[in-house]
């Protein structure tokens, strides 16, 4: 039988050691919400549509979002166009723009469902949330030879890297939200390693489930806590250092990461 596994799946990872005690708080995004986070991180994926012969075609497209939705703007004078034209079935696979010297351990995500042409409001709504995240397609977005299509998204496949990964439905993605800290993060995760390791060290074995980490580094932030990779005598590992309550933004984080070692060095 075929093995089934997606890149990212557990079985693809180095083995990781286990937490020997209990992780605090460990609420982090759920897949909607990673998957749309990361489909409002960039504006630029690859589309996949099937051409008249029923063969997979793949190609570099731009987008904007609609209420989570992917809005293209396709020539369709291209193969995807024509393609879309015959068969509505579409995916579009979007890589979070982070660029890790692994680039499998990327955050990225697949959308699947079918393309719309919208129509009345929806099209003008559409073609709004295009032009605001491609500004360059005020030249072309109104040609006639041009399409805006809209993917009502119906299934979410999710991976966060090695050893992440989840499916959701459309419906969760489109109720969902992306996430208000973790795209504002960047500058925050550089001073907590450079200039905090000790209280990062201390949340990974008081909050983290490592009391034997000798080490940790910020990885990410969101709205609901850190992740932290693990230095211990077993080897490396990954864990959550959670907040008592989610913060709404980046200007909270502060005050988060300040509650969390203070919680860490009561142990």
């Amino acid at each position: 039988m075929a093995d089934l596994r997606d890149h990212g799946d557990p079985g693809d990872a180095p083995s990781i050691p286990p937490p020997t005690a209990p992780v605090s708080d460990a609420t982090r995004p759920s897949a909607a919400e990673e998957a749309r986070t990361i489909a409002a991180s960039t504006n630029t994926a690859t589309l996949a549509t099937l051409t008249s012969d029923g063969d997979p075609w793949a190609s570099f497209v731009t987008y904007g979002l609609h209420e989570g939705a992917p809005v293209l703007c396709v020539s369709n004078l291209a193969e995807h166009g024509r393609n879309l034209a015959g068969d509505q079935r579409a995916s579009i696979a979007i890589v979070a723009p982070e660029t890790p010297d692994d680039p499998l351990a990327s955050g990225r995500i697949t959308l699947a469902g079918v393309a719309v042409r919208p129509t009345g409001a929806a099209l003008d709504a559409a073609r709004q949330a295009h032009l605001d995240a491609v500004p360059a397609a005020k030249y072309y977005i109104d040609y006639s030879d041009f399409t805006l299509w809209v993917l009502d998204v119906q299934r979410v496949r999710w991976v966060g890297g090695y050893g992440r990964m989840d499916s959701t439905t459309g419906a969760q993605y489109t109720a969902a939200a992306p996430d208000p800290v973790a795209p504002h993060s960047a500058g925050a995760i550089a001073h907590l390693n450079a200039d905090h390791a000790d209280a990062l060290t201390a949340m990974a074995r008081a909050l983290g489930g490592y009391p034997d980490a000798t080490a940790a580094t910020c990885t990410g932030a969101d709205r609901y806590g850190l992740d932290l990779r693990v230095d211990t005598p077993r080897g490396i590992a990954y864990t959550r250092a959670g907040y008592l309550k989610p913060i709404d933004g980046i200007g909270e984080l502060r005050a988060a990461a300040v509650e969390l070692t203070r919680r860490a060095q009561r142990g």
